[in-house]
């Protein structure tokens, strides 16, 4: 008998023992402290070990060689039978033929944590996995039956990181939830964004940063019905959930919406109980298709964004109403909306189901948007799109032969001839992806309320500089699948190579002949030679520039390998236009770069320089901290980058950088970076141009505030909405002999995110203004509107030998405008 009583305890004890742990079992200090990145894997790590109801599936690496996961929850049956599920899932709703049967399974995509100093998001992740698989829950373990929970603990854990080892780095034993300690005050850059200072909320649909391109790899994989996107926000803030605020776009449909109330309806019931402050119908909008909860909405899912308050918490902190907002209370207020959200998706079913698939089924068959066919011309910048479109698995084909067609013109905004060429880019809207397709290639969206969270307008032709139609009806061409070059002519002789100046590609080459101390020339104007047109912007290196190049032909091709459009001349020699040997071919200097980076610099615009130069075109650039700008000998350095920010600078750093652009230096100042050379002498940059147009814009200035007097406070909360922009895209008219717009065409298209307005300047190059008459998409204030006729939008103010390059709007913002990109480029490497 005693036997057989130590065999049952021995028995007990190995199954006491294969038990998950919950989160407050295997953590020291869960809940009181933000847990360290390598214990949230190792908590998810005995979870996988101790149960059969998850999965782990390692989908990436951050920059910093963290790895990205997502854990894979359900019955047992069900994770046997993953990939038949996930096959079975996108063939039933049409979006990949796999010959697999439809399981009738849910698949609900949990993301924690994009932001990483909203730690309660990837710390609530935890017991929500707990939860999900605990042996205890019953009602969790009957949810999971019909179906699979892909939950990611944290897209972020470069910024997860900073942010949790700078708290544990500053406290102690002791809370201090008084708001002016200094564990709720994040230093520069904060963990907000990833290790390039991106802000990855905002790159869904772009996809510019490493996590979020392996992370949309594996979402188009699944595909999920509903998304659920958990942040927090400033601590003083009740908890947001779904339904959202408007402006919803037109696109959202009837069954989305009819969730959101459903969840709302849930989830207020469980904070009610609880005695917990919520709101919804608020803020959050589902607009710009960039955030996590729009992107999915896009892509036929129920996208949704949660919001706990919490940004610069820290572990506590008190709350103007008195009581002190702990971690815990941040962790248990997620743990409820997310189980609120798996439960409600249960009670849904069958109509996530059936939405799900009639979305993609009605989406194909009568697209929603105005356009059935969309045409982008060939240039240089084609790659850089069809890269895009492929990590969106946005179907495409490129021409292949020549016609006379009509349809709406993105550059003049409305209706022209044109005719299609081979290697034009043709996307349809009969395709799986028909919805975002027209999302991202829709030049006019119906704004339903002007208080949008953020950027209004963000269509594709404008962002990448392109001449492109849409058609109202689908197109009847010859098409091929891949881009098709023209073969290279063979010569005895090389005399030099030409490489056009189109877009990233020609950046990078450019950056790698200069790394390798390679002479480069630029065209300044246009020129023919025998079947080769050059414009100008367009590079040449000269066999003759480089007599130190054994084998040039050789060493060039290699170094061009990735570069498929340049071609080899013969002959200096043109047909018309100057020769190589002229003075239209300067020699460009490769640029010395400074970037500033520190507190007063925004490190969003900041991380866009950094990642463009170190990651996009690969060029070396020196990080000062603006704190140690004094120290810093400006005589090493050709070019300083400011980007946007405040910047504080002494009378004597201002007096050392006027010196260094009078002596040759070039400063490409952005943003707010302007206010350093605004009204100061020495410079050209000031916003009215006479006296009389300053005195008139105080004279409107006060007859505004005298009629405000009449207003009521919805009346003044409009008013201020007509001297701003979101986001919208501007016209500008270039002059299109200025180095700084080599590559662009001759209109160009900025994202103008601020009211930041200047009358053309006086003693410098306005390269690009906004002309009268000027188109805009998206939401312009009515008073800013008229603000910006005759403004500048990029200007160059020669100074002695030097120069200061003034970029009122940032050409980096968001790291998807393209055009701006290059502009970029131009003023780094073709002003010289």
């Amino acid at each position: 008998m005693k036997h057989i009583l130590a065999t049952l305890f021995f028995l007990y004890t190995l199954v006491s023992l294969a038990q998950p742990k919950s989160p407050d079992d295997f953590l020291p200090d869960y809940g009181n402290h933000v847990t360290y990145y390598h214990q949230l894997e190792a908590y998810f790590a005995q979870l996988v070990q101790n149960s059969d109801m998850i999965k782990q599936q390692v989908y990436g690496q951050t920059a910093e060689g963290r790895n990205l996961n997502v854990y894979f929850i359900s019955t047992p049956e069900n994770l046997k039978e993953l990939e038949n599920i996930r096959k079975g899932h996108l063939t039933a709703a049409g979006l990949e033929d796999l010959k697999a049967a439809a399981p009738d399974k849910l698949i609900v995509w949990l993301s924690f944590d994009v932001h990483g100093n909203e730690p309660a998001a990837a710390e609530s992740s935890m017991n929500v996995a707990y939860q999900l698989i605990s042996p205890e829950n019953k009602d969790t373990n009957e949810w999971l039956k019909d179906m699979i929970v892909i939950l990611d603990p944290c897209l972020n854990p470069d910024g997860f990181s900073r942010y949790g080892n700078w708290l544990h780095s500053i406290t102690g034993t002791n809370l201090h939830p008084d708001a002016d300690d200094r564990e709720h005050m994040e230093p520069w850059p904060r963990g907000r964004e990833n290790h390039y200072l991106y802000d990855l909320n905002r790159d869904w649909a772009w996809q510019v940063q490493p996590e979020s391109q392996q992370r949309i790899t594996l979402y188009n994989q699944w595909m999920p019905m509903v998304h659920a996107d958990v942040h927090e926000m400033g601590y003083d803030d009740p908890y947001f959930f779904p339904p959202p605020a408007e402006p919803m776009h037109d696109f959202i449909t009837k069954g989305q919406k009819d969730f959101y109330e459903a969840i709302g309806q849930m989830t207020s019931k469980k904070f009610d109980t609880k005695g917990w402050n919520y709101y919804s119908r608020e803020v959050f909008d589902l607009f710009y298709p960039s955030y996590g909860d729009t992107y999915p909405s896009f892509n036929g899912a129920v996208g949704m964004t949660f919001e706990q308050g919490g940004i610069g918490a820290g572990r506590a902190v008190k709350l103007n109403n008195g009581s002190t907002l702990t971690l815990q209370d941040r962790i248990d207020h997620h743990t409820v909306a997310m189980l609120s959200v798996v439960e409600t998706a249960a009670w849904k079913k069958s109509m996530l189901l059936r939405n799900f698939r009639a979305y993609f089924k009605d989406s194909r068959e009568n697209p929603k948007g105005k356009y059935r066919t969309y045409v982008v011309k060939n240039n240089g910048r084609l790659p850089e799109l069809a890269q895009l479109l492929t990590r969106n698995k946005i179907k495409f084909a490129y021409a292949d032969e020549t016609k006379k067609l009509n349809g709406y013109r993105y550059t003049t905004d409305k209706d022209d001839d044109f005719t299609i060429e081979p290697n034009d880019l043709i996307v349809t809207a009969d395709q799986p992806k028909a919805i975002l397709t027209q999302i991202l290639f829709e030049p006019v969206q119906h704004l339903s309320d002007s208080l949008s969270y953020d950027i209004t307008a963000w269509d594709i032709p404008h962002a990448y500089g392109a001449e492109a139609y849409g058609l109202k009806k689908y197109l009847s061409v010859k098409t091929k699948k891949d881009y098709t070059y023209k073969g290279k002519l063979e010569y005895e002789n090389v005399f030099a190579f030409y490489i056009p100046w189109s877009g990233r590609s020609s950046v990078k080459v450019l950056s790698l002949l200069h790394q390798n101390k390679i002479k480069v020339r630029s065209a300044r104007k246009p020129a023919l030679f025998r079947g080769i047109k050059i414009n100008p912007g367009d590079l040449i290196v000269l066999k003759g520039d480089n007599p130190q190049i054994s084998g040039f032909a050789q060493t060039m091709g290699v170094m061009l390998d990735g570069k498929k459009d340049y071609e080899v001349l013969d002959s200096g020699y043109a047909v018309n236009g100057s020769d190589l040997g002229g003075e239209a071919y300067p020699l460009l200097k490769a640029p010395k770069v400074l970037l500033l980076s520190g507190d007063g610099i925004s490190s969003t615009d900041f991380g866009q320089v950094w990642f463009y130069m170190d990651q996009m075109v690969g060029y070396p650039v020196s990080i000062i901290d603006i704190k140690n700008f004094s120290g810093i000998n400006l005589e090493d350095f050709s070019t300083i980058v400011l980007p946007e920010g405040y910047y504080d600078f002494s009378d004597l750093d201002k007096t050392r950088l006027d010196s260094y652009v009078n002596q040759g230096g070039k400063v490409i100042a952005i943003g707010t970076a302007l206010d350093l050379f605004e009204d100061r002498a020495g410079y050209n940059l000031t916003r009215f141009a006479t006296e009389e147009s300053r005195e008139a814009s105080k004279k409107k200035q006060e007859t505004a505030a005298l009629d405000a007097r009449f207003y009521t406070f919805d009346n003044m909360v409009r008013e201020q909405l007509s001297n701003g922009v979101s986001g919208a895209i501007i016209e500008n008219t270039l002059d299109v002999s200025h180095p700084l717009s080599f590559g662009l065409s001759n209109k160009y298209f900025s994202l103008k995110t601020s009211g930041t307005a200047y009358q053309l300047l006086k003693g410098a190059a306005n390269v690009a203004y906004v002309p009268k008459g000027y188109k805009s998409f998206g939401f312009v204030g009515g008073n800013l509107k008229k603000r910006l006729t005759e403004t500048v939008t990029f200007a160059v103010d020669y100074k002695g030998n030097g120069k200061v390059i003034y970029m009122v709007d940032n050409p980096l913002f968001r790291g998807f405008w393209e055009s701006g990109n290059l502009l970029f480029s131009n003023a780094l490497f073709q002003i010289n």
